[in-house]
C-alpha cells in the first residue's frame, strides 16, 4: 500500500545548463523536507556534449534515483512530430544502460504517450509517470487517470499547483513535478523550498519500490 505518500520529480531538460544543473545537485544533496527529488533527463541530443552529460547523470545516479524524460523531435521540441515514439524510448533506454545508467521511472515529453509507448516502458520495468491527473496544457493524445495503479504514478501537481493545494485537501498519493530551469528563478527556487517541507508534514517520502 502507497498510504498517504508523496514523490517529487524534476524535469531535467537542459541537463547541460550550467546554472540549473548546479541548483538541481544542490537540491538532490539537500533532500528539502526529506524527500529524494529524481531528475528525469533526456539524453544528449545530437551536438550536444555527451561527455559532460554522462557525467552529470553519473553524479544524479550517485545521489539517488533517476528517470528517462524522452523529448522525441529535440532538445527544445518534446512531443513527436513523426517517426516511431516508441522505437526511440527503446533505443535511448538501450543507450543509457549501455552507459551503466539505470533509470527507475519514465515521463514522455509534453506528457505524450501512446499504446506502443506504454508497452516499451512496462517491458523495461520502469514505472510510468506520463499520466496525471490533471487534465495537461497540451493537445492529445494525453493519458488522464484517478490515481496510482501498478507499474503507474500519475502526475498530480505542478509547483505552483502544490502551492496552492498545500491550504487546502491533497490526494493520498501526491507527485510533484517541476523543471529544472525553474531553478534559474529564485522565487521558484524558494517556491520549491518553502513547499516541500510543509507537504512533509502531511505526506511521507514515496517508496519507488512500492509501486510495481
Amino acid at each position: 500500500m502507497l498510504g498517504k505518500s508523496a514523490l517529487v520529480t524534476c524535469h531535467a531538460e537542459q541537463p547541460l545548463d550550467g546554472e540549473a544543473w548546479r541548483r538541481l545537485r544542490d537540491l538532490l544533496r539537500r533532500r528539502p523536507g526529506g524527500y529524494t527529488i529524481v531528475p528525469l533527463l533526456r539524453p544528449p541530443d545530437a551536438g550536444e556534449d555527451e561527455a559532460t552529460w554522462l557525467a552529470r547523470a553519473r553524479e544524479a545516479a550517485g545521489l539517488g534515483p533517476i528517470g528517462l524524460h524522452t523529448h522525441w523531435t529535440s532538445a527544445t521540441h518534446a512531443r513527436p512530430t513523426d517517426g516511431d515514439p516508441a522505437g526511440r524510448v527503446s533505443r535511448e533506454l538501450a543507450w543509457l544502460r549501455g552507459h551503466g545508467l539505470e533509470p527507475r521511472l519514465f515521463c514522455g515529453g509534453g506528457w505524450y504517450t501512446d499504446d506502443q509507448v506504454q508497452a516499451v516502458v512496462a517491458d523495461a520495468g520502469l514505472v510510468d509517470c506520463t499520466a496525471t491527473t490533471f487534465t495537461p496544457p497540451v493537445p492529445p493524445p494525453y493519458r488522464r487517470v484517478d490515481g496510482p495503479s501498478p507499474g503507474l504514478l500519475p502526475t498530480t501537481h505542478s509547483l505552483g499547483m502544490l502551492a496552492r493545494s498545500l491550504v487546502g485537501s491533497l490526494p493520498d498519493v501526491v507527485h510533484v513535478y517541476f523543471h529544472d530551469t525553474e531553478l534559474r528563478d529564485a522565487r521558484r527556487r524558494l517556491a520549491l523550498l518553502a513547499a516541500l517541507p510543509l507537504l512533509s508534514r502531511r505526506r511521507r517520502p514515496l517508496n519507488i519500490d512500492s509501486v510495481n
